[in-house]
């Protein structure tokens, strides 16, 4: 198979990738100047969302779902808990967080939908990187109105692998990626080109219960984590209503749920799980978690 296939996200499925600025004035959590640095930047950080307790609390359920994860006898590793909501309790629960909704809506509207997250967990001396792309490039969804929520489990700085963001890439439209393989030292496979051409990085240092808020076009990504320490971090991918799949992707957004505001029908509602179940997703891994496809080493 060839790789380096170079691709520009958007140019021929009819996808709106332009990026749509909030309005400072309507802010009702953030503070009007923290929207216009996401609306420059396209991200603002650090926030405050959790107490120390909540935290606490909360990176006690992480850590026993990542080790039935990680020792369950399956090609599952700690990449590989994405759409988990649908299946646990908890995640659902923090989705629905108010105060996680409340930054959402400054810079998306009333009217919100989840439809997935994922938990980036690297474990300590994890060699896998998460090249620099842009989120819209996996979305088949327009236009592009979505943030990203991104909650610390674990303080996350240089020393182990906090992710970094490209400054402004954000209003730069939609920028030619490529197709790199899963040889293991990469978690996704797209990755823009030339990144360093997208001058300085900055460095999202969070404390554990602190989160950022980053745009579907900011390009960001993390390198590996060779520390001791684990850095792990939950994604909550909110969404304006407005947004759509396109035709025939309809598929992508089974996992939705309705968090606030007036939801159109195409968004699904799925419903709260019955407990905690990470065991029904034995069997879904893909490029979101390094692994190839086409490949069962069970």
């Amino acid at each position: 198979m060839a790789f380096k296939t170079e691709f520009v996200p958007g140019e021929h499925d009819g996808r709106d990738l332009r990026f749509r600025p909030a309005d400072p004035s309507a802010a009702r959590t953030l503070r009007p100047e923290q929207v216009e640095t996401f609306n420059r930047d396209g991200f603002v950080s650090p926030l405050p969302a959790f107490s120390a307790d909540e935290i606490r609390a909360l990176k006690d359920y992480v850590d026993d779902l990542i080790d039935q994860v990680v020792s369950a006898p399956d090609r599952r590793n700690s990449y590989s808990i994405t759409s988990y909501h649908l299946v646990c309790a908890g995640l659902y629960d923090l989705i629905r967080t108010p105060r996680l909704l409340d930054y959402a809506e400054d810079l998306i509207g009333p009217d919100i939908v989840c439809w997935g997250m994922h938990l980036f967990a690297k474990m300590p001396g994890d060699g896998m990187e998460v090249p620099l792309h842009q989120d819209a490039t996996y979305w088949p969804l327009t236009p592009a109105k979505s943030v990203t929520v991104w909650l610390a489990i674990d303080d996350a700085d240089e020393e182990n692998a906090a992710m970094e963001f490209a400054p402004g890439s954000h209003v730069l439209g939609s920028l030619p990626h490529e197709e790199k393989p899963l040889d293991g030292s990469r978690v996704l496979k797209h990755a823009v080109i030339d990144p360093d051409s997208y001058g300085t990085r900055y460095v999202n240092r969070l404390r554990a219960g602190e989160v950022s808020l980053h745009s579907d076009l900011l390009l960001h990504g993390s390198g590996a984590n060779r520390s001791t320490r684990r850095r792990s971090g939950l994604t909550i991918r909110y969404t304006a209503a407005e947004v759509a799949p396109l035709p025939g992707e309809e598929w992508y957004i089974t996992p939705s749920m309705h968090c606030r505001g007036t939801i159109p029908d195409r968004w699904p509602n799925c419903p709260r799980p019955d407990g905690e179940h990470p065991e029904f997703m034995a069997g879904i891994t893909g490029d979101f978690d390094g692994n190839p496809a086409g490949t069962d080493d069970r």
